[in-house]
């Protein structure tokens, strides 16, 4: 038996519309199916802990959805599957059923065969000292990826997707700020100085689509750290077409490259995100892979 679960609030509450159509599906095409969308995210993951280890689960929402999920997702070693209902959707993107009509992503979600991918963790402190824990799908960004992900958090509720990102992005390069970081990656010295930011991705896009580390894969064992360096608003601006179209990282001040372990220092706190969920700011950050940790339904 499949859980169906669906996040109420993902594309601003739209996707709590799909559950009469969802119920009645299921009815038709797999009545041994259980739909729950629970508004609270307590409940929610109560849920996901009653469940029996590897059962599997039908997640209806987005890369948010998946990321507030996610902790216990591993901790009971769960199968995933996902209907795309989100703002975002670059997990989506990665497993290979963004743009499926809904009704086909749930038929594979709940009967496609299971892979293992990659996971990252970030353990980081906060300008209070109090340490964290943070597990990611996407990415996991510092700098000026994660101050616009908490503008398109609160921007228009009219604006979806891309354009979304777009919009934040350019209200963001009006406050254009830099931070002086020192990144080790797997133990050796790799930077340090002022950077726009410094963020790490498992798939290939982030922020709705932008393909910013296209070669990057879900289940090799490795995360790929992206950094850019010092920009004004001018070049920053010159800079986002490249990266829609995947040609930044050719810029001398954009570096990338893979690792399994890396340590972010900033004294002055950098503000961080996971899946494009603002997270707070950080003063050290330690992000490893964790290999092979998710069982995931995708093409």
């Amino acid at each position: 038996m499949a859980l169906v679960l669906l996040n109420p609030h993902a594309q601003g509450g739209r996707a709590a519309r799909r559950i009469p159509a969802l119920r009645a599906w299921l009815a038709a095409h797999a009545p041994d199916a259980q739909l729950a969308a629970p508004e609270a995210l307590s409940d929610s993951v109560a849920l996901l802990q009653s469940l029996p280890e590897g059962s599997r689960v039908v997640v209806v929402g987005g890369d948010g959805t998946l990321n507030r999920w996610l902790p216990m997702l591993l901790a009971r070693r769960l199968t995933v599957g996902l209907v795309p209902m989100g703002s975002g959707n670059d997990s989506a993107r990665a497993w290979g059923v963004d743009g499926l009509p809904w009704t086909q992503a749930l038929t594979l979600a709940l009967q496609g065969p299971a892979q293992a991918i990659d996971t990252g963790l970030a353990r980081w402190r906060d300008l209070q000292g109090q340490t964290h824990e943070s597990p990611f799908l996407s990415s996991l960004t510092a700098g000026f990826d994660s101050a616009v992900g908490l503008r398109a958090l609160n921007g228009p509720s009219w604006l979806r997707g891309l354009p979304r990102y777009l919009w934040a992005t350019l209200h963001e390069l009006i406050h254009l700020r830099h931070w002086d970081l020192t990144l080790h990656s797997d133990g050796h010295f790799k930077h340090q100085g002022a950077c726009l930011f410094a963020s790490s991705l498992n798939t290939p896009t982030f922020g709705s689509g932008m393909p910013a580390v296209p070669h990057a894969q879900l289940a090799d064992g490795q995360l790929n750290a992206l950094l850019a360096g010092t920009f004004g608003r001018s070049g920053a601006l010159l800079m986002l077409p490249r990266l829609l179209i995947g040609q930044h990282l050719g810029h001398p001040r954009i570096g990338c490259w893979p690792y399994r372990q890396l340590d972010i220092a900033c004294t002055q706190g950098v503000p961080l995100a996971a899946d494009g969920e603002y997270l707070g700011e950080a003063q050290h950050v330690r992000i490893h892979c964790q290999a092979a940790s998710l069982l995931v339904v995708r093409r």
